[in-house]
């Protein structure tokens, strides 16, 4: 057991699955771990196609129209020929990039995000061919920094893409994703640093067997919330998606690609959806547990598992559609707030209770599910009580500067400070912006000068002049 394990374990507690300890590979054959990556390779591609299929019949039906209906029943082969579109579109290099990075980036995006099913577990041991599996590639202890380690290592890819083009837009999109990732990162990675501890294992495994009760989800209901948010942020989806911000960037660190190599770029976003899909499925919805194991006592075991949690996924992606359907794209600067000033505090205050409960538990000995749950209840109250009471000076400040750029209507002659939000915006009717210096000194002149010098061309001149900069 690795060190970090060690030390975030209270006590040396057994985990178990459905009836037994966490996932044992001790019957595992070479043809066992490539006939489930052979798996694990079909299952995302073909999810993938499907996942376009759904995502434009649902965005479609959401905003009252047919959506692709032509090629196949319902649409259903538009996600093929769009795959066949992109193996035979022309491609281009181009001439000032760097060609080895240019064709490295979109592989290493594809390449990483395929690694991190390898360690989400599908189901409980189950045989296959006359040995005893789990529905799982692999499997260790530290299982979960894994995964963190691969999604980060994903980020070169899009840094790289953007970078090796020698272009500005793709440049620009590719720093602008870096600071997305990272920071949204940062507050996934400490919602699921809670889980740690309340599972006392960082196996994949070992977190599914915790929530055979309860799951994490509901007694960690911070923790699953700040999951959610820091994930939609993490894969680039709407309101999020402002790494491609077609408006202000073209399409992001992806516009100077075409063909397949934009296609890798394409495959590993999907992927990553269902990635992340995963994950929180693992960790908060109690993984290929039914949660309806009192009803039906065999829901948990053989091949069942394994439908709940392809289920339990679709039904998390299928929320990143809906959200891509219902919400607007927010302002960068309000992103980044988010992120920085509110889900990693937040984040920070959870995993200071939820350490306070495990000491609880470690010197007492008694349970701590409850106590989870109360503290969340207390904990969201609070959250509550904050975004409701008023920011301070900066609420105030923000409602003295109404009108400066929202549309609402203000004396007519009142000045307009058009830099007032940190970013320029333009007068609205009624606003006049304020007289700049030059305009000025050139009125002070007019006024100054003898009445005689205006009578002429240069007088009249200069008069016109100080007018036209006054109107200015």
């Amino acid at each position: 057991m690795s060190t970090a394990s060690l030390i975030l374990a209270p006590a040396a507690l057994p985990v178990a699955t459905s009836g037994g300890v966490k996932a044992d590979f001790s019957g595992e054959t070479w043809w066992l771990t490539l006939l489930k990556a052979v798996f694990l390779l079909a299952f995302l591609i073909l999810s993938v196609i499907m996942v376009l299929w759904v995502e434009r019949r649902g965005l479609a039906r959401m905003q009252t129209r047919p959506g692709p209906n032509v090629n196949g029943p319902f649409g259903l082969f538009q996600a093929i020929a769009d795959a066949t579109k992109l193996i035979l579109k022309e491609d281009f290099w181009l001439g000032g990039a760097e060609k080895l990075l240019y064709l490295a980036a979109p592989i290493l995006t594809a390449f990483t995000a395929f690694m991190v099913y390898a360690v989400i577990p599908f189901g409980p041991e189950v045989s296959i061919l006359g040995h005893r599996t789990p529905l799982q590639m692999a499997d260790f202890p530290v299982a979960i920094l894994y995964i963190l380690a691969v999604t980060s290592f994903g980020v070169y890819g899009i840094i790289l893409g953007g970078w090796s083009t020698h272009s500005t837009y793709p440049l620009l999109g590719a720093v602008r994703s870096a600071a997305q990732v990272i920071s949204y990162e940062l507050s996934m990675s400490l919602s699921i640093l809670t889980v740690f501890l309340a599972s006392a294992t960082m196996s994949t495994s070992g977190i599914v067997a915790a929530q055979d009760r309860m799951w994490w989800g509901i007694a960690m209901i911070p923790s699953f919330l700040i999951y959610v948010v820091s994930m939609v942020g993490e894969v680039n989806r709407l309101p999020f998606d402002l790494p491609e911000a077609e408006g202000e960037l073209v399409a992001g660190h992806m516009v100077e690609y075409s063909s397949m190599k934009f296609a890798w770029y394409f495959l590993g976003e999907y992927i990553n959806m269902f990635n992340v899909s995963a994950v929180c499925v693992t960790l908060f919805l109690g993984g290929w547990h039914s949660g309806f194991g009192w009803l039906w006592a065999g829901s948990d075991k053989g091949w069942w598992p394994m439908l709940w949690f392809i289920a339990k996924v679709w039904t998390v992606m299928f929320f990143m559609i809906w959200t891509r359907g219902t919400l607007v794209r927010i302002r960068y600067d309000h992103f980044m707030k988010l992120g920085w000033k509110f889900l990693i505090p937040v984040s920070l205050g959870w995993f200071a209770l939820v350490a306070v409960v495990q000491g609880y538990r470690a010197f007492s000995g008694g349970s701590t599910r409850g106590l989870l749950m109360v503290l969340a209840v207390v904990f969201l109250l609070a959250m509550l009580i904050l975004l409701i009471l008023p920011a301070g000076d900066e609420e105030t400040g923000s409602a003295s500067r109404a009108g400066q750029g929202t549309g609402e209507l203000v004396a007519p002659g009142e000045e307009f400070d058009a830099y007032a939000g940190g970013y320029p915006v333009p007068p609205m009717p009624g606003q006049s912006l304020p007289i700049t210096p030059r305009a000025r000194r050139a009125a002070v002149a007019a006024a100054l000068a003898p009445a005689g010098a205006a009578a002429g061309p240069a007088g009249t001149q200069s008069a016109a002049t100080s007018q036209e900069g006054t109107d200015d």
